[in-house]
């Protein structure tokens, strides 16, 4: 029987975020005896929310050096709660802050690390992990003897835990904190109507090169092309996509999208973002496109071409149209 671990930290008003309960969903579906690491400013409101979750115990460190993410003090916590719990496996979200210090506990703990897992499962009498290998062209299942094990799960990858609120019963857990040398004095970030990557969006937008290409007129329409795409956005609320052949335009001297950058782009060499849903417009779709499209749940695009790549089984639906007039509709309608 497994002791099984998954540490997470609370946001900035004290809850758990949905990638923490995705893990803790994966860490509860182990055989094993199940306990919980929370760490931050204030853990009792996270504790609270998740207190019918099943776990043996919850281990807590709190304090203010917790609320910030830092290498130093997030990965004493997590080696303080771990050796408390005498874990054998233990799941962190790999988000950001836990994706920095993953390696670093399993080097104090004298284990073994995985980042982005996939899915966590029991096969027979073994814990086993899926992982994505080149360019999430292959799936992998393994195994490892190595315990302390270290698992750092992806978003999305797992429906977030369903557990009755209460009130959860604690265990503070003292940690030796080292020097502290680096503070979070603030944060920059754009605006809400500037920001096209959104995680947790429905509908994954995604834009070709075609939007900058001659027209049927024999002109470019680059501007308007830019207006119709942020209008969109702004009014669905959908994440940005490109495809590789666009982003690289600007190389190339032609006339890009302003809002375009390397961090949209999706494929073979991009990410493979997890929407629900996905509309592609003005690309064609081929293999190393398709590939970033993997985990999207339902796909749709819009091409003039309808013997382009997405015509030939690769989208859900279809529509033989001119993106730039169903754009100007769909606007309309969203107005």
């Amino acid at each position: 029987m497994e002791n099984i671990l998954v540490i997470v930290h609370t946001e900035a008003d004290g809850a758990l975020a949905k990638p923490a309960l995705e893990a803790l969903a994966a860490g509860r579906n182990i055989s094993g005896t199940f306990a919980v690491g929370i760490i931050g400013a204030d853990t009792q409101k996270a504790a609270n929310q998740i207190a019918g979750c099943g776990a043996a115990k919850f281990l807590t460190v709190t304090g203010a050096e917790f609320a910030q993410p830092r290498y130093a003090s997030d990965a004493a916590a997590a080696e303080a709660v771990a050796k408390a719990a005498g874990a054998g496996i233990i799941i962190v979200p790999h988000t950001s802050r836990w994706g920095r210090v993953a390696a670093g506990i399993a080097a104090r703990l004298g284990g073994r690390a995985d980042t982005h897992a996939t899915g966590i499962a029991n096969a027979g009498d073994k814990i086993t992990i899926t992982r994505w290998y080149y360019r999430q062209r292959m799936e992998a299942q393994m195994s490892r003897a190595q315990r302390p094990w270290l698992i750092a799960l992806d978003p999305g990858c797992v429906a977030p835990l369903a557990a009755a609120a209460g009130t959860a019963t604690t265990t503070p857990v003292t940690v030796a904190l080292p020097s502290l040398r680096t503070q979070v004095t603030g944060v920059k970030a754009p605006e809400a109507s500037q920001q096209t990557i959104r995680p947790d969006a429905k509908l994954l937008f995604v834009a070709g090169a075609g939007w900058t290409k001659k027209q049927p007129d024999g002109a470019t329409h680059v501007p308007e092309a830019a207006e119709l795409i942020l209008g969109f956005l702004n009014a669905s609320k959908a994440s940005l996509g490109s495809s590789k052949s666009l982003v690289d335009l600007s190389g190339e001297g032609q006339a890009v999208l302003p809002f375009m950058s390397h961090l949209n782009q999706i494929g073979q060499t991009g990410s493979t973002p997890r929407h629900p849903k996905g509309l592609s417009t003005c690309c064609h779709g081929e293999e190393p496109h398709t590939v970033g499209w993997r985990f999207i749940n339902e796909r749709r695009a819009i091409s003039l071409d309808p013997n382009c790549g997405w015509a030939r089984g690769k989208a859900d639906v279809l529509y033989v149209a001119d993106a730039f007039a169903v754009m100007r509709k769909i606007n309309e309608i969203l107005k």
